[in-house]
């Protein structure tokens, strides 16, 4: 029985094999798409954990909220968010902050006598423009 070897030169060979996904991340880019900058977040009676966020202008922000102990609001009215946290579940928002500047986030859903002090303050910073 004969053997067949292929000599395939070795750039060739990593063109190959690296080419393919590195076209693809090129496409993904180039699509425009802003990254997400996803922050974990809870809510409980009261109080959001953690109570000041900040973002940058113009990226995806996906904000995933856990309600602790109840039923909770998440409201940006400034941003036109306004979401129910359900008790024991993650709520995902998403967002692209258009513009800088500070923005309170408040409880939706009235949970109690100081229901009016659970909120926390968005923060968007202005885009990078050397980028």
């Amino acid at each position: 029985m004969r053997k067949v070897v292929l000599k395939l030169p070795l750039a060739m060979l990593l063109f190959s094999v690296l080419v393919p996904g590195g076209l693809l991340a090129a496409q993904e880019e180039q699509a425009g798409e802003p990254a997400v900058h996803e922050i974990r977040m809870t809510a409980k009676t009261y109080e959001f954990n953690p109570k000041e966020v900040r973002v940058k202008q113009g990226e995806r922000v996906r904000l995933v909220i856990m309600a602790l102990d109840r039923r909770h609001g998440f409201e940006i009215k400034a941003l036109g968010i306004n979401s129910v946290l359900e008790k024991g579940k993650e709520t995902v928002v998403e967002f692209v902050p258009k513009r800088a500047g500070k923005f309170q986030f408040k409880c939706s859903v009235r949970c109690g006598w100081l229901h009016f002090w659970m909120k926390g303050k968005l923060i968007v910073e202005p885009a990078d423009t050397n980028d």
